[in-house]
């Protein structure tokens, strides 16, 4: 019938072949994606210890729980097999994962979800095309109608299992009886609210568990910190000031900016100062402080829990199985051409960087965290095909502007790239379910928003392109539609 002619018995003098099918890995290959998921080191709270689950002697992933199947598929397998497989293949379950990835965000544009579930449709079929009847039992059909299920009842991460699944190690932990499980379960959880209930009453006091950050040295601190609310009408200020002071550069934006950043903080000390000795001046005490500068000893901190986020140093990292130092900064900047560029475009970009200092600055009835971090050069930076971002951890730049306030960055972690040797992948947390408590706080209301691929899940908009050399219709795959901003 002429079906698969390259997958047809190869007869020889003595024995007949079966040639490998474009599914089957071959032993370098099993144990280059191996070594890709031993290596890669995620956030705490991310997922299981990814290398305690993997055996190199017999390239098998071994004891992977529910949870653990669920962050392959949604983000660390693409990049696993990025360098395995033939490449119609290896895009058909990229494409699944792109679905699942989608399917489980946390916010959900309803009027995408027809686009979905016509592109989920066709990533089966590419399925169809490589994988074998086997393959193709009642769970992969079942993977047609979750988009459905998602249109009658909502976000998954409302209804799946994880987190209920937590809380039962939680009560299991409670049992020291093994004779009389409910009854240690239940004492031990009155007892627990029993004291949490009272904590609420007493003063100055912490309940139990939640982890207090070590203070490791002494250094100067920054000369001011701009980058808050109540400062902006000022910096709008100091701007108009700048240019009626120089009349001669109200083009040149660029030195504009320069000089805004090296006389900003003296200039505001001025004006607040100023103000004060008005009256119904308005000046809020947290600007007070702010212009009178922080003090002069800041204490470094090896890790520092943010909305429910925890951020190491790189250096703590280092001695560490998880990797918290991972920091990516929206930023709005002015991109020029070349040096000698005098139009530059002021505009948002996207900056990647490592942790190297935890400070926290001191300005007597507040505190600000501020990280201090190695930030990737644009040369170290690369968006491939598929969309995944690619950068080189080597090639450091921005070396005059090292600082960000903690509270404007999120966080992301670096994955070994298997394919370019010497880059690395940028994946980032997912935002954490509705029931995940640290605490008291409900972290799905309190936590930074967060793309389960720092820009988005990887753009396939070469997709179109892709599956026409495949031989299927031309389509554009609607993943990155879902997610909104």
């Amino acid at each position: 019938m002429g079906v698969k002619t390259d997958l047809q018995p190869k007869y020889g003098e003595r024995r007949t072949r079966l040639p490998p099918g474009p599914w089957n890995l071959s032993r370098a290959e099993k144990r280059e994606v191996c070594n890709s998921f031993y290596g890669m080191k995620v956030p705490e709270g991310y997922s299981s210890n990814i290398k305690n689950l993997v055996s190199l002697q017999d390239s098998r992933l071994l004891g992977l729980k529910s949870h653990d199947c669920h962050t392959l598929m949604q983000q660390l397998l693409p990049v696993a097999i990025r360098s395995v497989l033939e490449k119609p293949a290896r895009y058909a379950i990229t494409r699944l994962c792109f679905f699942f990835n989608a399917i489980c965000a946390k916010t959900v544009d309803v009027s995408k979800l027809d686009k979905l579930e016509e592109d989920v449709i066709v990533t089966l079929c590419l399925l169809e095309k490589y994988f074998p009847p086997s393959f193709f039992d009642i769970m992969v059909h079942l993977v047609v109608h979750l988009v459905r299920e998602v249109r009658l009842c909502g976000p998954v991460y409302f209804r799946w299992m994880y987190p209920f699944e937590r809380y039962m190690k939680v009560l299991k932990g409670y049992v020291q009886n093994r004779t009389r499980p409910e009854g240690c379960i239940a004492e031990r959880y009155i007892a627990e609210e029993a004291v949490e209930f009272c904590t609420q009453h007493v003063s100055d006091v912490s309940t139990v568990g939640v982890p207090s950050s070590q203070k490791m040295g002494v250094s100067k601190p920054l000369s001011g910190c701009t980058n808050t609310e109540e400062v902006l009408p000022y910096i709008e200020q100091h701007m108009i000031h700048i240019k009626t002071a120089y009349p001669k550069f109200r083009k040149r934006t660029k030195w504009l900016q320069d000089k805004h950043n090296s006389t900003f903080i003296q200039w505001l000390l001025f004006k607040v100062q100023s103000e004060l000795e008005e009256d119904n001046h308005g000046v809020s005490e947290n600007l007070r402080w702010l212009a009178a500068g922080p003090n002069m000893a800041v204490p470094l901190y090896r890790s520092y829990l943010i909305k429910g986020i925890k951020f190491n140093i790189k250096a703590q990292d280092d001695v560490r199985t998880t990797q918290n130092s991972g920091v990516y900064l929206l930023a709005q900047t002015m991109q020029v051409a070349s040096a000698k560029d005098k139009n530059p475009i002021l505009s948002n970009m996207g900056f990647y960087g490592v942790i190297q200092e935890i400070w926290d600055l001191d300005y007597q009835k507040f505190t600000i965290p501020v990280f201090r971090c190695d930030w990737i050069d644009s040369s170290g930076l690369v968006v491939d095909e598929l969309g995944f971002t690619l950068v080189d951890l080597s090639k450091i730049g921005h070396r005059n502007d090292q600082f960000v306030l903690a509270s404007q960055v999120k966080q992301i972690f670096f994955v070994d790239d298997p394919m370019h040797r010497g880059w690395s992948v940028v994946l980032s947390m997912p935002n954490r379910e509705y029931n995940d408590v640290i605490g008291d706080e409900v972290l799905g209301d309190v936590i930074i928003d967060c793309e389960p691929f720092t820009r988005g899940m990887p753009n396939v908009d070469t997709f179109d392109e892709l599956v026409g050399e495949l031989g299927g219709q031309n389509i554009r795959d609607g993943c990155e539609d879902i997610w909104i901003e």
